[in-house]
């Protein structure tokens, strides 16, 4: 999961993207990158670290022209190492081309040895460079960026919301299953597309409306334009943006985030109420569950746990023991608050265990006579290959468990999840038009050894066509 944003506006870009990239922090925390072009030149400035360390006033400033994106990124393909920062930069025959992706490719090594049986020289270890190679490849023979995309969509597997800046237009284009989010936006004298709503606000911009799964969007210093490449019998929304990801704030394919998980937090009592003395959030993604949860049990809000605002999220943090050291620092228990209390500790989902059984230790030892833990997603049984660091069962604490071992491992009083039709029902979302692998074990692209359900893509203006097999599997991967 990494965000991702573009903008055309005729005051300059580079401050403006600062900012964009400043609200979607919380997508990736690893490194962060700008380009932007002017003239006939094409600038960029990136590294690791985050947005504020990144950049300063002086290399902002150098950054100049109209059109530009930005991408701060969290690794799920690729090493941490310099070279996979984002953006990607290509040029050829007085072309620039820069790129910046949001997804994950599960064809990649395909794709990597195809191309390096040809000849091609790959500089990163990132999936973005392969997007990158096949639109710089189309633009050779073509120079339409929509013959390019179209290719993309053809050849690629997997989820990608893609922003690419073309000497001064920016073009943004979401996969056909709309996977990632992706929005657009609008500024008095310019557009924005960005993967979140809340890079929008933080520009005092216009919440236009969704990039529509498989569509090319195309920005320049004459307005908008867009063209539908390709359609598909279904879409797959990421279920874990609207659980984890996505900022509460923020407008996810049309829906309001946190009414979203406040809905869930409804859900969660109506399932399993339970006697208690306060409702106490995990912040800050627990926070509007446990309101909902609150609101219609009856039960007190009460905060017992303080969060570090300066802390980054534990979940996305590269090993398992820089998350277990992180879980104490992050997060300080209110012991007046917990005393003597029946708490009902609420969270948005338990992956790997680690950050859940930290807590109900620190809660347990502050003094609390019972912790009821309610949880806004059901069972993560699967890994993720399209975006979230979820990469083995072996990782995931309820892969293969009863909730009971769960709830023994994790040293709660009670433990229990939200349904599944429950979780859908509160996104107000056909299920079908869902992404829900780490949840079911069945995914929405075909991936070896695993299950994946029957979905067609069309695409407009061209003969080919694409038809995954029905519930294809195999041996699985663990």
């Amino acid at each position: 999961m990494c965000g991702i944003v573009g903008i055309v506006d005729a005051g300059g870009v580079s401050f403006p993207l600062y900012y964009a990239l400043y609200a979607l922090q919380h997508r990736g925390q690893e490194s962060a990158g700008i380009s932007t072009f002017e003239g006939t030149t094409l600038y960029t400035h990136k590294a690791q670290g985050l947005v504020a360390e990144v950049f300063d006033r002086h290399t902002l400033e150098g950054l100049r022209g109209n059109a530009g994106i930005g991408h701060v990124r969290y690794p799920t393909t690729g090493s941490k190492v310099p070279e996979n920062v984002q953006p990607f930069n290509f040029r050829y025959r007085g072309l620039d081309l820069s790129i910046a992706h949001n997804g994950n490719l599960v064809n990649t090594a395909e794709m990597r040895e195809e191309y390096e049986r040809r000849g091609q020289i790959f500089c990163t270890s990132a999936d973005t460079e392969i997007i990158g190679n096949i639109i710089a490849e189309a633009l050779r023979t073509s120079k339409s960026m929509e013959d390019a995309v179209r290719l993309c969509m053809r050849r690629l597997r997997g989820s990608y919301a893609t922003v690419a800046l073309l000497n001064d237009t920016v073009y943004a284009f979401r996969d056909p299953l709309g996977i990632k989010p992706l929005c657009i936006g609008k500024f008095d004298h310019g557009y924005i597309v960005a993967s979140e709503s809340v890079a929008i606000d933080a520009l005092d911009g216009t919440l236009i409306r969704d990039v529509r799964p498989g569509e090319l969007v195309r920005i320049d210093e004459n307005g908008l334009s867009s063209v539908q490449i390709a359609t598909a019998n279904r879409r797959a929304h990421c279920i874990f943006e609207y659980i984890y990801f996505a900022r509460a704030d923020s407008v996810i394919d049309g829906t309001l985030v946190y009414d979203v998980r406040r809905r869930i937090g409804q859900g969660l009592y109506d399932a399993a109420p339970v006697e208690g003395d306060i409702v106490c959030p995990v912040p800050d993604s627990g926070t509007a569950y446990a309101a909902g949860y609150a609101e219609r049990s009856g039960v007190p809000f009460v905060e017992g746990l303080m969060k570090n605002r300066y802390m980054g999220r534990t979940f996305i943090m590269p090993t398992q023991q820089q998350r277990e050291r992180a879980v104490r620092i992050k997060l300080n228990t209110v012991r007046g608050n917990l005393k003597d209390k029946r708490v009902v500790l609420v969270d948005d989902s338990i992956v790997r265990g680690t950050t859940s059984r930290r807590i109900v230790k620190m809660i347990r030892e502050a003094g609390a006579s019972e912790i009821h833990l309610r949880v806004g997603s059901p069972p993560i049984i699967s890994p993720c290959y399209l975006g979230v660091d979820m990469p083995t069962r072996a990782e995931l604490i309820a892969s293969g468990k009863e909730v009971e071992a769960v709830r023994e491992s994790i040293g709660a009083t009670s433990l229990t999840y939200v349904p599944l039709k429950d979780l859908v029902e509160a996104i107000g979302c056909d299920e079908r038009n869902l992404c829900t692998g780490c949840l079911t074990g069945c995914y929405p692209v075909d991936i070896n050894g695993e299950k994946c359900y029957h979905c067609v893509v069309d695409y407009v203006a061209g003969t080919h066509q694409a038809d995954l097999s029905t519930f294809r599997t195999g041996k699985q991967r663990t």
